[in-house]
């Protein structure tokens, strides 16, 4: 009998150890100081391995319905109207659009999923308004890992504006382990591109009907505007 409660004591021991503590690393550990929550969340998806002697960081589905979430609770649109300093009288040329994908480059943590798709804890929004001879862009670029972002705002005579397009490259990125490493990797990224004469702007995009539609929409409307 009493060995029967000592096993019994030992596996409530270990379901309780596993339900509790992460198989972090001393890098992962350094880095969740200070972090939220949810902060502490996605560095986890990112940097740690599933473990039957921890517990497991969130799925793919669990870490895009946190992105989503958060996306869903700000207003980007608003906030880049009231950025850019217009107001609904001053746009409605067209529909505004907006673009959004991840962003992969080396302050970013990233990875390819179980689903083989590749996600970064940096995540970039931009929304385009069309005035009467000139658009308005605001990005918002942000990471879902830590508290930084940054704004960006332009505008554009269509006068000026050589073409919108899309491109599809394959880029070294670098991304980083548990232990805090830097491994080097090669992923197919998409690229929104407003081409202007000596410059470009470019957000990082996913390729759906939606944006191939808008991005139609913008040439028919940019020829439009050249010729009147």
């Amino acid at each position: 009998m009493g060995l029967i409660i000592i096993l019994v004591a030992l596996v409530a021991l270990w379901v309780w150890w596993k339900m509790s503590h992460y198989n972090d690393s001393p890098w992962v550990k350094n880095r969740i100081k200070g972090r939220n929550k949810d902060q502490q969340a996605v560095i986890r998806y990112f940097c740690n391995e599933p473990s039957c002697l921890s517990k497991k960081p969130i799925t793919d589905d669990e870490y895009e319905a946190m992105l989503s979430n958060f996306l869903n609770s700000n207003d980007f649109k608003q906030k880049a109207m009231s950025k850019l300093g217009v107001d609904e009288d001053e746009v409605k040329d067209a529909d505004p659009i907006h673009f959004e994908g991840y962003r992969f480059d080396n302050d970013s943590l990233s990875k390819k999923c179980e689903d083989d798709l590749w996600r970064s804890s940096k995540y970039q929004v931009t929304w385009i308004f069309f005035g009467k001879s000139q658009l308005f862009v605001y990005q918002n670029t942000f990471f879902m890992d830590e508290d930084g972002r940054k704004e960006r705002t332009e505008e554009y005579f269509y006068k000026d504006v050589t073409n919108f397009s899309i491109t599809s490259e394959t880029e070294d990125i670098e991304a980083t382990d548990k232990n805090g490493n830097k491994m080097k990797f090669k992923i197919e990224t998409d690229t929104f591109v407003i081409k202007v004469y000596g410059e470009k702007f470019e957000c990082s995009v996913r390729k759906n009907d939606y944006t191939e539609k808008a991005i139609q929409g913008m040439k028919a409307l940019l020829r439009d505007k050249k010729n009147s």
